[in-house]
């Protein structure tokens, strides 16, 4: 009995508290919508003018958050980028265009190119000249003599622009005796042996030129025909041209070693060259030379100039020479 009635003052005690509960919720709506009501007949009363409020919610709900806007470009950037990328536009076209004009010009054309820039000498346009009627190369298959047809005095590489030359070197008719030739070497019993190989050897003749540029460079070239290019072979190898040092010492010089700057690629084709260079201490000039053997021909040029010969000029004019005669 006790427990019946203890459970339904529960019972009572829980329907009441609702029913509280449903009456505080109702009058809470009430109120809000009397709110409301009064708000919008403030704003009817109002005007016009009147700020429109809207009304709040009975629970507001958590506003979502927005991404952050994207930030805007400066203007003064955008500004610095189109006019660099104009800039660049505008070189990129200029430089093409210089590209495609130093491509097109010849070197001595070219600013800072042009061949006295580094050294080198403005020679004339170089041509072999005509052989005889049916007669063959110096290294063709049917010269087994590796002889050359062509006037030997045709040969020798002219003098450069602006040079003045030798007129002793021009002998007679172009032909120089082979005592001026010998006064190139410095003693006399080296003199006479040397003469003695190419009266052996059978030494035919000598063509020869000479100049002096404005820099007092002397250039001497001598071009001493014989019988074939075995004899000039054997000349080069045994007796003028061994690998370390020159067989005979030129005037004026004391002690001159093999020269080896010269760059590979100016190598000529059946044309063998031993350089020379004088070593320091030398006395009041400096004297480079080389000697070549090109068939039934061997050459011998000299360069010497006061204080310091230059290598630029003294290459050119051997691989010059190098060329006409291979």
């Amino acid at each position: 009995m006790t427990e019946q009635t203890e459970t339904q003052s529960e019972t009572q005690s829980e329907t009441t508290t609702e029913t509280q509960s449903e009456t505080t919720t109702e009058t809470q709506a009430q109120t809000q919508t009397s709110a409301q009501t009064q708000t919008q007949t403030q704003t009817q009363t109002e005007g016009p003018a009147a700020i429109v409020v809207p009304p709040l919610p009975a629970t507001p709900p958590l506003p979502a958050t927005p991404p952050p806007p994207a930030p805007r470009p400066d203007r003064r950037v955008l500004r610095a980028v189109l006019r660099w990328a104009a800039v660049a536009v505008v070189f990129g076209a200029v430089g093409a265009g210089t590209a495609y004009g130093i491509g097109a010009m010849e070197r001595t054309d070219v600013p800072g190119l042009a061949t006295a820039s580094d050294g080198r000498w403005e020679y004339p346009t170089l041509t072999r000249p005509p052989l005889p009627s049916g007669s063959p190369g110096p290294f063709a298959d049917s010269n087994p003599a590796e002889a050359h047809h062509a006037d030997l005095r045709a040969l020798v590489l002219p003098a450069p622009k602006g040079a003045k030359e030798d007129p002793a070197l021009r002998g007679s008719d172009g032909w120089l005796p082979t005592g001026t030739f010998l006064a190139e070497y410095s003693e006399a019993s080296e003199r006479d042996a040397l003469r003695t190989a190419l009266t052996d050897r059978g030494l035919r003749y000598i063509a020869a030129r000479g100049w002096t540029t404005t820099d007092g460079t002397r250039t001497r070239i001598y071009l001493l025909r014989f019988g074939s290019g075995v004899v000039v072979h054997d000349l080069f190898t045994e007796r003028v041209a061994p690998a370390s040092a020159p067989g005979f010492r030129l005037r004026g010089t004391d002690v001159s070693l093999f020269d080896d700057g010269f760059p590979p690629q100016t190598d000529i084709d059946r044309v063998q060259r031993s350089a020379y260079n004088e070593m320091a201490p030398y006395g009041p000039e400096q004297v480079r030379h080389a000697y070549l053997s090109a068939g039934d021909v061997l050459a011998l040029v000299v360069q010497s100039r006061e204080g310091r010969a230059a290598a630029v000029p003294f290459q050119q004019t051997v691989v010059l020479q190098s060329q006409l005669l291979g």
